[in-house]
């Protein structure tokens, strides 16, 4: 395979430019940004292309712009590959419950493409074998599928509001365009809405009821977590409603953050 250098030496001659013919047009685009990191001189040039010599962000950045190609395709050549950033966020688990953002640097995605004729969305199934064919698919193919009053959300490894509903951990779907709390009797908590809501120390999942001026944090009963009442709008706001889940059923989140000293359930 050959080397990040090589590969970036050959893009340069096949566009027919010499080393000086680089630096000139990286000094136009340092002096444009006002930063010197831009440039590259020819002997830093051959030192990136003969000795190995990794370049800064900047001058990757120039040297994308001068060669015609994609950032991130330079990026990968040295190993750092964007698409892998959504598999590489369970590296570390933060203990506070926060937006997902870092999902949109992946410029595709691996996904079905095939499912088995067989496959019945009304009847339980082992979905792995449903699946005949795995393909990569630009994400700019699953534009027509977007949706903007969507965001997503990650239940810190420490928040138990909603535990047992909602594991830390999780991954959540919110719909924006319902930031309005419902009232009504529900006939099981698996009924009754769950809200994102943005408060001065953070981010929660929990139910909520509005009494006057006040927003209700409920969580849920077995939770270690207690009732809080903050000022609305003031102190906490509400994003949307969690309209979809993405769930780990493990229990190592839970033994660090619930207390000892609290009573836990006995299931027969």
């Amino acid at each position: 395979m050959r080397s990040p250098g090589l590969q970036l030496r050959t893009l340069r001659e096949d566009l027919g430019l010499t080393l000086r013919d680089v630096e000139s047009a990286s000094q136009r685009l340092s002096a444009k940004y006002g930063n010197d990191e831009f440039a590259l001189q020819p002997s830093r040039l051959s030192d990136i292309e003969i000795k190995g010599v990794v370049p800064n962000i900047f001058r990757l950045y120039t040297l994308s712009v001068i060669y015609r190609r994609d950032f991130r395709v330079l990026l990968s050549w040295y190993g750092v590959d964007l698409s892998r950033v959504p598999a590489d966020l369970s590296v570390i688990l933060p203990p506070h419950t926060h937006r997902v953002e870092g999902l949109l640097s992946a410029p595709e995605v691996r996904m079905p493409v095939r499912l088995d004729p067989s496959f019945d969305i009304r009847k339980t199934t082992n979905l792995g074998r449903m699946i005949e064919r795995w393909g990569v698919v630009p994400l700019e193919c699953l534009k027509p599928l977007e949706n903007s009053k969507f965001s997503y959300g990650y239940v810190g490894g420490e928040d138990l509001t909603m535990y047992p509903l909602l594991m830390p951990g999780s991954l959540v779907q919110i719909d924006e365009s319902r930031n309005r709390i419902e009232t009504a009797v529900w006939r099981s908590e698996y009924e009754r809405p769950i809200y994102f809501v943005e408060t001065r120390e953070g981010f929660i999942c929990s139910w909520c009821a509005l009494n006057d001026d006040h927003i209700v944090l409920q969580p849920h009963p077995i939770s270690p977590q207690q009732v809080r009442l903050l000022r609305h709008p003031q102190e906490a706001e509400v994003l949307g409603q969690v309209v979809g889940i993405a769930m780990r059923l493990a229990t190592h989140f839970v033994d660090k953050a619930v207390p000892e000293n609290r009573a836990r359930p006995q299931l027969s």
